[in-house]
């Protein structure tokens, strides 16, 4: 099924249409409409209806949407303070109340601590760009979000603000995306990498747009495609896998659907991340956190990380993202963090790929933050014994546009007057900023139609799409004596990790394997504590350490296996290292992010599994500590290559 964009939901179009019907106002000489029911600063010149954003009373050049972007960015800069330019320059996470109201009310979890609403950062520090954490139902976010529209219009100069996400479409979202429940849900981007279609990565991309336009989400903080070379790592899932070339592939489809072919009204803006590529972890370990600030290449192959992102600036994705880490033993490149470091940004980036969109930092690199009971250290990597305003300094120095997670346009403007910063460097990345947030048409309609949003997010036509994907993702990675698919309402079922309610549509469940005709389970790559993650709770939310199963829980999968043929499906956020379980299972599938419906679906030959593997499985731990952080398909032997995958 391919969603045609003649069905796209362009933000705000039925708050266009009800106005319109009311003043009997229609847009002339073929320009976009500008006016909304939702806008107080409505305004008419002559046969042109704009918004009079500034409030004086004519229609400046930057109200003006017939005017080149161009024209309407310098006309707005020159109106801007050094305040106001500061503020454009950082991107603040945002709580949105459960009932969609914008006044601060106080949250009872650790997300108190994060951000108050949003309004005092828009008044005191002029903020223009916000990141949502947690977020009630759509219909809720579409009302705050055009109240807060609203709050930004009444400002000195109205300029719209962007709200931006991780994402918010895959089963297994993660702590990144905070709340994912009401959105159509489909596999992980790793998931989606295994079903390899540029066309199916397309619709995925297309229909997760049109929920972000419906509830005002204008740019989204992904994709991530960082080549997953070091299988320890706990940032695979949102991967496209370790090879360049099939990531590439993925890259351009993916910002194609939600950018379209060239950035509109239509669009949602995608910060391509992490440059220049967060896979190469040393033993798999993260740089969110002060344990792990390397990446290293020990087979030379810095420039294979890069191919993804050349993909993503030829698909002209919106922005960038660096990462955390700090390149280890690269030629004329300090060892400082990606965002501090002159050489990937300025020399890299810009000069060497002619990159001119918008550059902003991974979360959290000037000031720490404070998450409940745990203090979360900045991650200045390389420059911790710099204070505050140097780390500014050297971030904007070194060519960044935006400051991710953090709150402190009152360092720019105290730099800018102290001569350390001049404001024509200042004015550099704010025309990036407002050149896109013009691009975005969000400042002739920032609004959406509230009553349409619940209907448009996670609609049946969009919940059956991501279900298709989920069976479709499905990797089928053994099926000895041809087992599968299995013959539904025939069979004594014993299942483990599966919803019985669910399972009992396909056979007859019974609780005892030795009376199964066959067993179901359902795994998941392990995951064991690290001594370094000790006392940091989004540390603990990482999964970390070896692949492989052990002990008892290993004895336990082993001798149901012995006991009763079975099928085994293992969710693989990383590459699960299961030579045993494979042996003594009669299925095996691996997934990424399929609900019990999708797998049963296909185990019971309703649709049959498409997926390949777009990481390789290893054969032991073995071989994961004996291969190079960066290279791909780098362990020996490996159970499962690159690119296996089975069908019936």
């Amino acid at each position: 099924m391919r969603i045609n964009r003649s069905l796209t939901y362009a933000a705000g179009a039925g708050a266009l249409l009800a106005v319109f019907a009311f003043t009997k106002i229609r847009p002339k000489n073929n320009l976009p409409p500008v006016v909304t029911a939702k806008s107080g600063s409505i305004r008419t010149d002559g046969d042109v209806t704009y918004r009079d954003l500034n409030k004086n009373g004519k229609m400046d050049v930057y109200e003006d949407s017939r005017q080149p972007i161009e024209k309407r960015v310098q006309d707005l800069l020159k109106q801007m303070t050094l305040e106001e330019k500061a503020g454009m320059m950082f991107y603040s996470p945002v709580r949105v109340n459960k009932d969609g109201s914008i006044e601060e009310q106080p949250a009872k979890d650790f997300l108190s601590s994060i951000s108050p609403v949003g309004i005092k950062e828009i008044d005191k520090h002029h903020i223009t760009h916000f990141n949502l954490f947690a977020v009630p139902a759509p219909d809720t976010l579409a009302i705050w979000y055009n109240l807060i529209q609203q709050y930004a219009e009444k400002t000195r100069l109205g300029i719209p603000l962007t709200i931006a996400s991780d994402p918010r479409n895959q089963g297994g979202a993660g702590i990144f995306a905070m709340s994912a429940k009401t959105f159509s849900m489909w596999p992980d981007p790793l998931g989606l990498a295994a079903i390899g279609d540029e066309k199916y990565m397309e619709q995925f991309a297309d229909i997760s747009r049109q929920e972000y336009l419906a509830v005002g989400i204008r740019q989204g903080l992904h994709p991530q495609v960082d080549l997953s070379t070091e299988p320890r790592w706990p940032r695979i899932q949102g991967t496209f896998g370790e090879d360049a070339a099939l990531s590439s592939r993925m890259t351009t489809a993916y910002i194609k659907g939600y950018q379209g072919e060239k950035l509109g009204a239509n669009s949602v803006a995608m910060m391509t991340k992490h440059f220049p590529g967060g896979g190469p972890q040393k033993e798999g370990l993260d740089p969110h956190f002060a344990f792990q600030k390397g990446q290293v290449y020990p087979g030379n192959n810095f420039k294979y990380h890069l191919i993804p992102f050349e993909a993503a600036f030829k698909a002209h994705t919106a922005a960038i993202m660096p990462y955390y880490g700090v390149p280890m033993g690269q030629k004329n490149v300090e060892e400082v963090g990606f965002s501090y470091n002159k050489a990937i940004i300025t020399e890299l980036l810009r000069n060497k790929y002619h990159y001119d969109g918008v550059v902003c930092t991974d979360w959290g690199l000037v000031s720490d933050t404070k998450l409940g009971p745990v203090n979360f250290e900045a991650r200045a990597w390389g420059v911790q014994k710099l204070n505050t305003e140097e780390r500014v300094q050297r971030i904007i120095d070194a060519g960044v546009d935006q400051f991710g997670g953090e709150n402190l346009p009152e360092i720019i403007v105290k730099l800018v007057k102290e001569g350390k910063i001049s404001e024509k460097r200042i004015d550099v990345s704010v025309v990036r900023l407002l050149r896109l947030k013009f691009q975005l048409g969000l400042f002739d309609n920032p609004f959406v139609d509230e009553k349409k949003a619940a209907d448009i997010v996670g609609s049946p036509e969009f919940m059956k799409a991501g279900l298709d994907a989920q069976r479709r993702s499905l990797t089928l990675l053994k099926n000895e004596n041809h087992t599968l698919p299995l013959a539904p309402n025939k069979l004594k079922i014993y299942i483990k990790n599966i919803n019985p309610k669910i399972a009992a549509a396909y056979g007859t469940i019974v609780d005892d394997p030795k009376q199964a005709d066959i067993a179901i389970i359902r795994l998941q790559t392990p995951n064991y504590p690290i001594p370094e993650a000790k006392g940091n709770f989004i540390a603990a939310m990482f999964h970390w350490g070896d692949l492989d199963f052990k002990g008892q829980q290993l004895e336990d999968i082993l001798t149901l296996e012995k006991t009763v043929p079975t099928v085994v499906d293992i969710y693989l956020d990383r590459g699960a290292v299961i030579p045993q379980i494979s042996q003594y299972a009669k299925g095996l599938f691996a997934s990424f992010g399929s609900s019990d419906a999708a797998l049963l679906d296909v185990v019971f030959g309703k649709y049959k599994p498409g997926g390949h593997l777009p990481i390789e499985m290893p054969s032991s731990m073995e071989a994961v500590r004996n291969q190079k952080e960066d290279m791909p398909y780098d362990s020996k032997d490996p159970l499962y290559k690159f690119g296996y995958g089975l069908s019936y």
